[in-house]
């Protein structure tokens, strides 16, 4: 036992020795080493530079040639702390995070196309560029973990090879891939030189992800404080709950210019309950927010309270004027808001509509638009919903809000429409349809997990969109255009897969507003055999006033598993605060 662990623990140091500095022996590599990234924090070098040793030129083993978002920093911190023996204070941990976060991150354009993963979002990943990737990173994790990273050729490979140390399965990923019609390794054996699905997946990286980027030396140049301290208007949307508007006040915080409290108060728009929070957050990199909030929980607080304590993941634009990602809770990070912040202005500005969806021929029909700053006087010609909307009369208005009615010409293009109020504009705000020719239940397919009082339990919200079929004339298709919720019914229905199946009777319950609660973790004595109360259901909406060409209510499905508890989390990057 102690031989496997000294292994385990002396083969990432042989992997870090292959690295750029290491590079630099005729006998390893012809090509000059790339150069690394300068660390400047004192602090970076004392903590670290026992194992990271520093060359002459303030280059740090691995370090320097290693950039990542703050999720990826902190993981790295915890490995050292909990492997390695680093010895760090919380406020040194801190400070170490800020620095390289900040000083060896990411750029705002490189870390937009996977802000779904700090984000906690699921959804299927559509850039995978194939199969060999596939099977050598994605089948462990998504490739938005790998693609957070930028390195260098040699740190990747160097990652490939503390993989192989430390999981096992990992050897067996790196030269089978998936091992499904992709790589065919009896054939490698006729040809030794054609390339594993690491090989492949490690050129894919060093390409896509390198050290070095036009777009980090740009953010590098222009990098500056984040200067956010003041009033946000605030939009957001929750599935099953439907939109909220309001705003955020934001604070200097520490005396530091990268830490700020928040206060926020957002309006339901369906029902005008209002929302009060206060958090903290950290900005690193003078873009990438990262706090948590609080709010005021009910009585007896249901796993959707809105005053749940939350974690909030932004990405602020470089310019600072605007920002957008999302607030979440839950043991499975499963309920959150979608949100946007804006800056105030002295000029009529557009926040939101009370409606997603407006139908041709339709007359006098109420649209409420939420404001900043309008004028005193508002007339219908003000407002421009696009071409076949005509603004009929305003209804009131107040400096905050428009009440205005619109008609809709029967033979109005449908598809999505901006809203303008002067040099204001609302982008697809509202869709103008004729029909609703299918309902979609979101999540398509879902995960639930059971829990109990030791392992708490992982919800799902659903909710059904309406959609007209695009110019195309076929469903589903990428020029369908999406209307919005609809107001459905909703129902467990069985998912069949073996004889005698009788999963809807245990696995748990379905609300009006499409929250599903899972059982209780099992066995269940008044199931067969006492299995446990897993199982797999179609969860099924049914719209209350669509139907379809034959008169029948129209009617969307997602297929759901609900699964046992995820017994044991080895790890939950917290970077927040």
């Amino acid at each position: 036992m102690k031989t496997l662990l000294a292994t385990i623990l002396v083969l990432p140091l042989l992997a870090q020795a292959q690295t750029p500095q290491a590079a630099t022996s005729p006998e390893v590599t012809k090509s000059a080493p790339e150069e690394g990234i300068p660390v400047t924090s004192q602090l970076v070098i004392s903590k670290c530079g026992a194992c990271h040793t520093k060359d002459d030129k303030g280059n740090m083993l691995r370090i320097s040639w290693e950039r990542a978002t703050p999720e990826g920093w902190e993981e790295a911190i915890k490995r050292m702390v909990r492997l390695r023996g680093v010895s760090l204070t919380p406020d040194e941990a801190r400070s170490v995070l800020k620095y390289l976060a900040t000083y060896h991150g990411l750029a705002p354009e490189e870390a937009k196309p996977i802000m779904y993963y700090a984000e906690h979002r699921v959804q299927d990943e559509t850039i995978i560029p194939n199969d060999n990737v596939k099977g050598a990173c994605a089948n462990c994790h998504v490739l938005a973990r790998p693609l957070s990273w930028r390195r260098s050729a040699e740190d990747w490979k160097d990652l490939a090879n503390l993989h192989i140390a430390l999981y096992p399965q990992a050897d067996e990923a790196f030269r089978l891939g998936i091992n499904a019609g992709g790589f065919d390794e009896g054939q490698h054996h006729l040809d030794a030189g054609a390339p594993l699905p690491v090989d492949i997946a490690l050129e894919y990286l060093s390409k896509t992800a390198p050290l070095k980027t036009p777009e980090w030396a740009a953010w590098r140049a222009r990098m500056r404080a984040p200067k956010l301290a003041g009033r946000w208007l605030v939009s957001a949307s929750l599935p099953g709950r439907g939109k909220f508007y309001g705003e955020m006040n934001v604070q200097a915080s520490n005396g530091t210019d990268d830490e700020f409290t928040t206060s926020v108060k957002l309006t339901s728009v369906k029902d005008g309950a209002t929302i009060s929070r206060t958090g903290h957050s950290l900005v690193y990199a003078g873009y990438a927010w990262r706090g948590r909030s609080k709010g005021t929980l009910a009585a007896n607080p249901t796993p959707d309270d809105l005053g749940s304590d939350m974690r909030e993941v932004m990405w602020i634009s470089p310019d600072q004027s605007m920002a957008e990602g999302r607030w979440f809770w839950g043991q499975y990070q499963e309920f959150g808001f979608d949100v946007k912040l804006q800056r105030p202005s002295a000029d009529p500005t557009l926040i939101g509509a009370d409606r997603s969806l407006l139908k041709a021929g339709s007359q006098g029909t109420r649209v409420r638009l939420l404001a900043e700053s309008l004028p005193a006087q508002v007339a219908a010609s003000d407002l421009d919903f696009g071409t076949g909307v005509t603004v009929k009369r305003i209804v009131s208005h107040s400096p905050t809000e428009i009440v205005a009615e619109v008609d809709v010409a029967k033979d109005a293009v449908s598809g999505k429409r901006d809203i303008s109020f002067g040099r204001s504009v609302l982008p697809s705000a509202v869709a103008v349809y004729d029909r609703i020719d299918y309902i979609k239940v979101t999540p398509d397919s879902a995960l639930a997990h059971l829990g109990s009082e030791k392992h708490p339990k992982g919800y799902q919200q659903f909710e059904a969109v309406a959609y007209q079929r695009g110019a195309a004339g076929k469903l589903h298709t990428a020029d369908d255009v999406e209307l919005g919720p609809i107001d459905v019914n909703w129902s467990v229905e069985e998912f069949y897969s073996t004889y005698g199946d009788d999963d809807r009777e245990f696995v748990g319950s379905l609300s009006n507003a499409g929250l599903f609660n899972p059982a209780s973790d099992g066995p269940n004595p008044q199931r067969k055999f006492s299995r446990n109360n897993y199982g797999d259901v179609w969860v099924v909406a049914t719209a209350k006033n669509e139907k379809d060409k034959d008169g029948k209510p129209l009617i969307g499905k997602s297929y759901l598993v609900v699964t046992v508890p995820v017994y044991m989390q080895w790890d939950q990057p917290e970077v927040g605060n």
